[in-house]
């Protein structure tokens, strides 16, 4: 019988990844401030916690994955918080993309109370966590990394450890998210110039594909207009790029890349675009080029 777990935050991502723990044979009880979003969960076996302390058990596991530095700090402090109620042997397992420092703050803040903390943030998309093919990334002590390897290998194809340190896994999340971003930005500017020159953005979309599959995704997105629901917030990809320049600056590394990045997210922001997938970025390039798209309530861009 596998150990029970107890799930926290059941967003686009969330959501899969507690099914799939479900579905390796874990009891699993979960938590989400809008319960509503357990009703498929609950449906399938998993119980409804009434706080997110309910979801431990003590000596247990709990998995975490909240949208930012602020929500993960938030749940895990107070008296009343999950980590007190884990105890001695316990382990949190947080897969949310938070600082670096963050996760070092937190680590020593969960041995007060005899709790292990794993970072273990993930790489892809909604799709890609339904589908138990998400990239993991973890770190923390070698001992906990073998307990909750069960787990992640439930929710992954493939697991990277970077050692003991357990901020060590969000630098590692951070830097993929730069050139996922600066991807995301290039394409933008690509498809926008081709079209600009008379050249059909899914015909560009379309090609790209042959030769490189891994780019097509986001560039039949852009080509089509296809926003939402978003696979990944803008909102939290201007989160991860502050936190991105924010570990640079800390560690004095140069990142003037990531600054454009950011400039050309705000400038998304500020026209209102936070809950369109990040890669809808390519509205204010098209826009800086002359070319005025609407979106329209199902988040597709008409010209």
């Amino acid at each position: 019988m596998n150990e029970a777990v107890g799930f926290i935050g059941l967003g686009n991502m969330g959501e899969p990844i507690a099914g799939n723990i479900l579905r390796a044979g874990f009891p699993l009880k979960v938590f989400n401030r809008t319960a509503s979003k357990a009703a498929g969960l609950t449906a399938q076996g998993a119980k409804l916690a009434a706080s997110a302390a309910e979801v431990a058990e003590r000596g247990g596991i709990v998995c975490t994955m909240l949208a930012d530095d602020r929500a993960v700090e938030e749940i895990c402090g107070g008296e009343d918080s999950f980590v007190k109620r884990l105890g001695q042997g316990g382990v949190h397992v947080s897969m949310s993309t938070i600082a670096p420092a963050t996760a070092r703050r937190l680590a020593t803040h969960h041995k007060k109370y005899g709790v292990e903390y794993v970072a273990s943030p993930v790489f892809g998309r909604p799709e890609a966590a339904a589908a138990a093919k998400l990239f993991v990334c973890v770190a923390g002590l070698a001992l906990v990394k073998k307990k909750v390897q069960p787990i992640l290998r439930a929710i992954g194809q493939e697991i990277f450890d970077f050692g003991e340190d357990p901020g060590s896994a969000n630098v590692v999340k951070l830097c993929g998210n730069f050139l996922v971003a600066s991807t995301v930005a290039a394409l933008a500017e690509m498809l926008v110039l081709a079209e600009k020159n008379g050249v059909s953005k899914k015909a560009m979309a379309e090609m790209i594909g042959k030769f490189s599959p891994l780019h097509y995704s986001y560039a039949s997105m852009m080509a089509e207009g296809r926003f939402e629901p978003a696979g990944f917030r803008l909102a939290l990809g201007l989160k991860d790029i502050n936190l991105i320049l924010e570990t640079a600056a800390a560690s004095v590394t140069p990142l003037p890349i990531a600054s454009l990045l950011r400039d050309r997210w705000l400038a998304s922001m500020a026209k209102g675009r936070a809950n369109l997938d990040w890669s809808a970025v390519i509205l204010d390039v098209a826009e800086n080029a002359g070319i005025h798209a609407a979106v329209g309530a199902s988040g597709t861009a008409r010209n």
